[in-house]
């Protein structure tokens, strides 16, 4: 039955990696129906493609962007499957979740990977990558994370793409949580296949997500997919030959993306974005600091896309944080770390400093009120 509130309901402030909060105008962009072969449809993925070029800083004919239904872990997939010639073997760079996620990728596809393991808490060392391949002539592809979202950490994906260049391999980049809120240029980073998601720092929402690949590289790879509905030269060559996409695409998120997009642009593109980002999270962490929650990731290593903190005490109970804060309309994410008890919090999203202040003002209050007393000090609350 038809529920007047289900539309008019206010949505909380998610604080998160994605899906995130989105604008207005966002939201009211996938209010229309467009056909697939809609003549309009097909110029929106086709301005969508062009503009995706434009952000990573290759609008010109070295690249292809090329959308792939689903999640950004399929379009992850995607890469691995249709990239990775039979007898390939990847090395995957793994300093936290998402880079253990890629390794488990070839695993499941039965590509031989091995992993280049650094600690969570440290970026990888781009010596010892160069290392690992002069020593092992065999591997074919590099992958790594931009932003490894279980921590924050942001790697040195140029310093690895020049070793990977360096030793002639090919280089594979999941920017999921970093493209359109940091900017980089494929091309200067020597990337070859870089993977990214609309509900990211686009600021659309889930549905699809995206592969800027190498044309030479891209054209070099028939017959090496392991899935029809991945494979990522025929995605292509569908979008080429026709602008529609092989089978149905998720028709209002990409309106919804297209319409995400002219807003970066509006905000400055991806320079003016980092710096809403990076305000943000100074006053995160101003006030956090403030509360007495320690930073799992030291300062240097730390992105302005989500942060790690620390438990702050053995009987701290997440659980009801979350939802006390959850009950105040803001929403945060769990930890995602093997070696310590932590939670996150994004600032990503549209989402500005009143946003965030006012976060730290409800976190100030769930201390208070599991305490019963103003914190000074957020070791001795919510325990």
């Amino acid at each position: 039955m038809y529920n007047e509130n289900m539309i008019t309901k206010k949505s909380p402030l998610l604080f998160t990696p994605g899906p995130l909060t989105t604008s207005q105008a966002t939201k009211e962009a996938m209010l229309r129906d467009l056909g697939s072969r809609d003549s309009e449809f097909i110029e929106v993925v086709r301005s969508l493609r062009r503009k995706l070029l434009e952000i990573g800083g290759v609008a010109d004919a070295e690249y292809e962007a090329v959308p792939m239904q689903g999640s950004g872990t399929m379009a992850v997939e995607s890469v691995f499957s249709s990239v990775v010639p039979p007898g390939g073997h990847v090395l995957v760079v793994d300093n936290g979740a998402y880079g253990k996620r890629m390794a488990k990728i070839c695993s499941v596809l039965k590509i031989v990977a091995t992993a280049a393991e650094f600690p969570e808490d440290s970026p990888p060392d781009p010596a010892r990558i160069s290392a690992v391949l002069e020593a092992h002539p065999e591997v074919t592809h590099v992958a790594v994370v931009h932003c490894e979202t279980s921590t924050g950490m942001l790697n040195p994906v140029r310093e690895i793409g020049e070793a990977v260049s360096s030793a002639g391999r090919e280089y594979i980049v999941d920017a999921m949580s970093s493209f359109g809120g940091v900017p980089f240029n494929l091309a200067e980073f020597r990337i070859d296949y870089m993977i990214s998601s609309a509900n990211k720092c686009l600021e659309g929402v889930p549905g699809f997500a995206f592969v800027l690949a190498r044309h030479s590289k891209l054209l070099e790879k028939h017959g090496y997919a392991r899935s029809l509905s991945l494979d990522l030269l025929a995605q292509w060559q569908g979008l080429e030959s026709g602008g529609q996409f092989r089978f149905t695409p998720p028709t209002h998120v990409i309106l919804a993306c297209h319409q995400a997009i002219r807003e970066l642009d509006e905000e400055g593109g991806v320079a003016g974005r980092a710096r809403r980002y990076a305000a943000n999270r100074q006053i995160l962490r101003a006030g956090m600091s403030k509360l007495g929650f320690r930073e799992y990731l030291r300062p240097e290593y730390q992105s302005d896309i989500i942060t790690s903190y620390l438990y702050p005490g053995k009987d701290f109970e997440f659980e009801r944080f979350y939802q006390s804060l959850a009950g105040r309309g803001f929403v945060i994410y769990p930890g995602k770390v093997s070696n310590a008890d932590c939670f996150r919090i994004g600032t990503i999203g549209r989402i500005y400093l009143k946003d965030v202040s006012n976060l730290v003002d409800a976190i100030r209050d769930v201390l208070t009120a599991a305490d019963g007393r103003e914190p000074t000090d957020a070791r001795n609350q919510l325990s």
